[in-house]
């Protein structure tokens, strides 16, 4: 079976990439999301929540900016220099992975008083929530074309035969 190069990345150095690249995303955003619920709900009852988000938000924007960091140079630009694409179900999964970090670190700008004004409580909470629900859809984006076979989209895999192995001083 082939693998789109996001499901490649999660599948190696196990289980570390999965914690690093999905697991610490997600629970993040599954934190957040919570809490924000909560918040939501319980109101003025909701202080140690708003902490425990603010903070969550603030870690995992900067997290983010690391992982944004190490995939546009060690995938995004060498697989557009390269044109080593598994088609166009692996851009998306790739990409919509990438672009899902934005939303998280804007959260984490909300949360360090970067974007918004936290004196405009409910402008900043329609921002956060939106940001989790932006983040969920992105990643779930990646996720589904990242563990489809590139070839049911049309990729072809390079055949490698004996003849061309002879050639490559084999």
């Amino acid at each position: 079976m082939n693998m789109t190069h996001y499901m490649e990345l999660l599948a190696t150095n196990q289980p570390w990439n999965l914690l690093f690249f999905m697991a610490i995303p997600v629970v993040a955003a599954e934190i957040i999301a919570i809490t924000e619920l909560y918040i939501l709900l319980g109101g003025s009852k909701a202080h140690g929540m708003k902490s425990l988000s603010r903070v969550t938000g603030q870690l995992i924007g900067l997290y983010m900016v690391g992982i944004v960091f190490f995939m546009l140079t060690n995938a995004v630009i060498p697989l557009f220099a390269t044109g080593g694409w598994r088609g166009w179900g692996d851009m998306v999964a790739v990409l919509g992975y990438v672009a899902s970090a934005i939303p998280l670190m804007l959260i984490g700008a909300l949360d360090f008083g970067w974007w918004g004004s936290p004196s405009r409580p409910r402008e900043w909470q329609v921002r956060h929530t939106t940001c989790v629900a932006v983040f969920l859809v992105l990643a779930h984006v990646a996720m589904i074309f990242g563990m489809i076979d590139p070839t049911i989209l049309g990729w072809v895999p390079e055949i490698v035969t004996p003849h061309d192995m002879g050639q490559m001083g084999g």
